[in-house]
């Protein structure tokens, strides 16, 4: 920093910048920050703190070059057999397999340099929030600075609209509010006080009196003094756990990588075999090195990470048409081997728009219908809608909630709403009851105005109409009762019956409403003072309650989640209460377990936060570090994890998930940088319907690669038993690649376009360490390659026996393994379900795939330089009818087999 050892220089101030600064009077903290509140630092003091703590920016990791980055993915088990396979196809001078390979192994390459740089990026994101211009006083004067600029001491001036570029202590505040959503999780404005705070380890979103780098001034004024700059501001901690993060695999991802060894060491045993086999027998060395190439031809599926490839970019835009964005392609799948979802609350499960759901006035309780910000719906009483009268005291409750606000109403009406969303609720509710916004507004002209301040927990406006001045007041229900003593009923003025009043607050707060008081009396003053809110002289007109409501869709998509055997849980930053009564809605919490609140969940061990994480699905006032360790832990007990997420505090939760989710509306850029997929419509159904192409784009690369590994294991059966049996080989190494290429050129890419079988979304999730392929799927593997193998060995035997011409014999053979494929395909098109049973013609690229595939082969056989190449000569009818009628006997045996699964899963499970 600056050539300065930190190390060896006197610190600059004797305060601990990691100490719990919300407690501590502005004075002390002055002191302790050696500075002044009105003076602020010395030029010589600020380049002394510079010096030492260095600039206000946050570190980035050390950026790997794209070099290291492009040689880093080919260090892949597959990759190396499959630039083998490349290598040994060149010297063959197969020169159309070798660049079908190549073109695979780049592909893939493409897609990890595509991650790795991805993931630098969230990074950047964290950094750019962090820098933005600071008001600072030094040396008495006000100057605007670069916020990197910032050191721990200096006096900061916040006002409406700005940026905060550092952790700050309030020293002072006039109606301060700020945003915090993106780093808290909290979807309601702070109000800020300067007030010193007692309690012990307060997170972040309790912290009153504090201001982080990254939020936002919502409106007012204030003054603040630096305590944490960089790497040690709540931002800056985040950007370290990111950082830490790193990359994360995917499950299928891992499970390639498995598959990738699993096929080099079988590679490596079958060749040590065939070597000693052919020492065995005598066999000439450049006989057994054809031998093992070809074997190890036909054990590689070339074709694999090229159809991987086609098969996610498919999942890709069917999930685009769905509203779900993906940004990398091996996530396509994660989502459908999702087990647990862990879902942000605002704007995901919720509207993200607060709406005033019931009224309590003229001691009857209203409701209202319709939800969010649209200028639409009604008041309703019993179902019916209400007849405003003006002298009631729901005319009154209402007024005043639409008076003593500050949120514009010409944006509201606009269609643009602008403010506080409790305000902009409160002029909704309004509206519903008749009360035209833009007439009352001008009619009661605003003279004055007290602020909402936290330590208040109030706010009133003085305004004057024909019939004189009205101060009307709006607040937390316990303070507002308390000023009042009186309360309008059916436009009678009677004395208040305090005890009713709370009841009825209390009654609303418990099913998870918001309450707010309004009450109102009569002026003479020309201008609104503490004193004219202080004495019990208020006119008590009745309460609203409001509520972030849950998107209608919402209920419906967490119960599919749950049919489809996934775990919904609720991570927010809201309190408690409202958590609670939000996911009780969803049906998160049907026995009744309550929510765990972060401060709680930072003091279990992991032992006890695992016994816990089984039974609660709801998880409240969680800081960014709780959210990781929540994720941490479900992926510790084997979990597939999706995360949503949409602010700066849930980017280290998105990248340590298997599938980071980020919102594209309302999201931050921090969070869709370290996200997977971004959901354009904010919606938590979209999740669910990604959730299903998931799962098809996880069966269709299942179906494929069984495809694709039956060839190889029927061929290395037949190469093994002709070396056993001292026979020639059944076909050379150049025909098990147009094998190969014939078989697995478009026949496989067309099992990718295969729709969902119809009750996909409804199966259990597949256990999280379980394989590409299944016992079952591996048992039914050997039995199809058996068939493959016996079949062909006798038709190359038949063949032998019919001609005694090798040529023959092999074209045979070759053009038997050829059509077990072409039959083998059409039982791949669902593992389970008969062949007869489905739509022929749902996959119309199948069959043309097939027929372009047989076009191929004829002309293999009758084409005069083709024969040449491949050895190959032209077959007789009585050779075509005896290679159907034995290739028939794939489909014969995968519905025998189908049929008798389905006998196990019915009687066995």
């Amino acid at each position: 920093m600056y050539g300065i050892d930190k190390n060896e220089m006197e610190k600059p101030v004797e305060g601990d910048i990691n100490q719990q600064w919300y407690k501590l009077e502005p004075d002390r903290l002055c002191n302790l920050l050696e500075t002044s509140s009105e003076q602020g630092l010395s030029r010589q003091e600020v380049r002394k703190r510079v010096s030492y703590w260095g600039p206000n920016i946050i570190e980035t990791e050390k950026e790997v070059t794209r070099w290291q980055i492009a040689m880093h993915q080919f260090k892949d088990p597959l990759i190396y057999i499959l630039l083998g396979a490349a290598f040994v196809t060149l010297l063959l001078q197969d020169y159309f397999d070798s660049i079908i390979i190549v073109i695979a192994v780049l592909l893939n390459a493409i897609i990890g340099y595509i991650q790795e740089r991805k993931s630098q990026s969230a990074i950047r994101s964290l950094t750019k929030l962090g820098i933005p211009k600071a008001h600072v006083i030094r040396e008495g004067k006000e100057l605007e600075v670069p916020g990197s600029e910032l050191v721990p001491g200096d006096i900061v001036l916040l006002s409406s609209g700005g940026r905060v570029s550092a952790d700050m202590r309030l020293l002072s505040v006039k109606g301060l509010e700020v945003d915090e959503s993106a780093l808290t999780g909290e979807s309601a404005v702070i109000h800020k006080t300067s007030t010193p705070l007692d309690q012990e380890k307060l997170l972040p979103a309790d912290q009153k009196n504090m201001v982080f780098s990254g939020t936002t001034v919502v409106k007012g004024r204030g003054k603040a003094v630096v305590v944490r700059i960089a790497g040690s501001t709540e931002l800056g901690k985040i950007a370290k756990s990111v950082r830490d993060i790193g990359i994360v695999k995917t499950p299928l991802q891992e499970k390639m990588d498995h598959l990738g060894h699993t096929i080099g060491y079988l590679v490596l045993a079958f060749s040590l075999i065939i070597v000693a086999l052919g020492n065995i027998y005598s066999m000439d060395p450049d006989e057994i090195f054809v031998t093992v190439v070809a074997m190890a031809v036909s054990a590689i599926p070339e074709g694999l990470p090229v159809v991987l490839t086609v098969t996610l970019a498919i999942g890709v835009s069917r999930m685009a048409k769905r509203q779900a964005v993906i940004r990398y392609l091996p996530a396509v799948e994660t989502l459908g081997s999702t087990t647990v979802i862990g879902s942000d609350k605002t704007g995901t499960l919720t509207k993200n728009q607060m709406t005033v759901r019931h009224i309590w006035a003229d001691n009857q309780l209203f409701a209202t219908t319709e939800t969010g910000y649209q200028l639409e719906g009604m008041v309703a009483r019993d179902g019916r809608p209400i007849e405003l009268k003006k002298e009631s005291g729901l005319y009154y409750a209402l007024l005043a909630g639409t008076l003593a606000n500050e949120a514009n109403i010409t944006g509201l009406e606009s269609g643009e709403p602008q403010g506080d969303p409790t305000e902009i609720a409160l002029h909704v509710s309004a509206f519903k009851a008749g009360v035209q916004l833009s007439d009352v507004h001008l009619s009661f002209h605003e003279i004055d105005i007290l602020p909402f301040e936290p330590e208040k927990q109030f706010m009133a406006t003085l305004n004057k109409n024909a019939d004189g001045r009205f101060i009307f007041l709006k607040g937390a229900p316990e303070v507002v009762i308390n000023k009042c003593s009186h309360q309008v009923v059916d436009g009678h003025i009677i004395s208040i019956d305090r005890e009713k009043a709370r009841k009825a607050a209390i009654k609303m707060a418990g099913r998870g409403l918001r309450v707010l008081a309004m009450a109102y009396r009569r002026s003479s003053s020309n201008l609104l003072s503490e004193k004219d809110v202080q004495e019990q002289c208020f006119v008590l007109a009745g309460l609203q309650g409001m509520e972030d409501p849950i998107r209608p869709e919402a209920i419906e998509a967490v119960q599919i989640a749950h049919e489809a055997g996934i775990r919904v849980i609720m991570i927010t930053g809201d309190h408690e209460e409202t958590a609670v009564a939000i996911g009780r809605q969803l049906g998160l919490d049907p026995d009744g377990k309550g929510a765990l609140e972060g401060k709680t969940l930072g003091q279990l061990s992991d032992e006890e936060f695992d016994r816990k994480l089984r039974n609660i699905n709801i998880f409240a006032r969680v800081t960014p570090e709780h959210k990781y360790r929540i994720v941490k832990r479900l992926k510790q007990v084997d979990h597939i994890v999706a995360v949503t997420g949409d602010g700066v505090n849930d980017a280290p939760a998105l990248r340590a998930a298997h599938i980071g989710v980020a919102m594209g509306k309302g999201g931050t850029d921090v969070a869709r940088e370290a996200s997977d997929m971004v959901l354009s419509d904010d919606n938590f159904v979209t999740i669910t319907a990604a959730i299903e192409e998931g799962r098809i784009v996880f069966s269709n690369i299942r179906k494929v690669t069984f495809f694709l590994l039956s060839t190889a294991v029927g061929e290395l059966i037949v190469i093994f038993v002709a070396i056993l049996m001292n026979w020639p080989l059944p076909f050379i190494a150049v025909q098990i690649l147009w094998i190969n290429l014939v078989t697995s050129g478009l026949q496989d890419v067309a099992l990718a376009f295969e729709p969902g079988e119809p009750d996909i979304q409804k199966r259990r999730p597949r256990p999280p360490k379980e394989g590409i392929l299944t016992v079952r799927l591996m048992e039914r593997l050997g039995g199809v390659g058996l068939v493959l193998a016996v079949g062909t060995l006798y038709s190359f035997w038949w063949a032998m026996e019919q001609t005694n011409n090798l040529d023959m014999a092999r074209t045979v053979a070759m053009t038997q393994m050829v059509v077990f494929q072409f039959f083998h395909v059409l039982n791949c098109r669902s593992l389970d379900r008969s062949l007869f049973t489905l739509n022929f013609f749902s996959n119309k690229f199948l069959f043309l795939s097939l027929f372009s595939a047989l076009l191929a082969h004829i002309s293999l056989l009758y084409v005069d330089f083709m024969q040449a190449t491949f050895r190959t000569v032209p077959l007789a009818v009585e050779q075509w009818v005896m290679i159907f009628f034995v290739g028939s006997f794939v489909i014969i045996g995968g519905e025998f087999d189908k049929l008798i699964n389905k006998w196990r899963k019915s009687f066995i499970g």
